[in-house]
């Protein structure tokens, strides 16, 4: 199998173009997609701090606290004291960002459909089904420490 056959190429080539198909259309909402990945994780997360969020969105959180300014600027999220602890800050999504993330989820699924164009019904129950074991399987070994003999048995 070549290189270019492999799942992990293919998978990533897919995410990839599924990502440059919704930034074509998402730059109308004036949004980078580092600032649309922050309002949809957020909308999942409201009330998150800002440590929390920045592990969910798997970037350091000087990158995450940048974003953070520009989207408080422009009125699309707030920050809130924490009840208990003074050193940190609740991130919530404003009014203002409940268009835009409406927008952005419309334009999700655009792209999402024009993906899944051509599979019939239980072809895309299958894949979801699939990925979704994937994904279980490497989050339980990404849990685990790597073995210094499972290396050894690489080389």
């Amino acid at each position: 199998m070549t290189t270019q056959q492999t799942i992990g190429f293919v998978l990533h080539d897919v995410a990839r173009l599924m990502r440059k198909r919704f930034e074509q259309r998402a730059r109308q909402t004036g949004l980078t997609r580092s600032q649309w990945q922050v309002l949809s994780m957020l909308a999942r997360h409201e009330g998150i701090h800002q440590k929390g969020l920045a592990d969910l969105l798997d970037i350091e959180s000087i990158t995450l606290t940048r974003l953070l300014d520009k989207m408080q600027e422009r009125g699309l999220i707030e920050r809130r004291p924490h009840p208990t602890d003074r050193r940190m800050t609740l991130l919530f999504l404003t009014q203002a960002a409940h268009l835009p993330l409406q927008q952005l989820r419309q334009l999700g699924e655009q792209t999402r459909r024009e993906t899944m164009v051509d599979f019939s019904e239980q072809e895309h129950q299958l894949l979801q089904q699939f990925l979704g074991r994937m994904r279980e399987n490497l989050l339980e070994a990404c849990a685990r420490p790597v073995e210094p003999e499972e290396l050894a048995n690489e080389q």
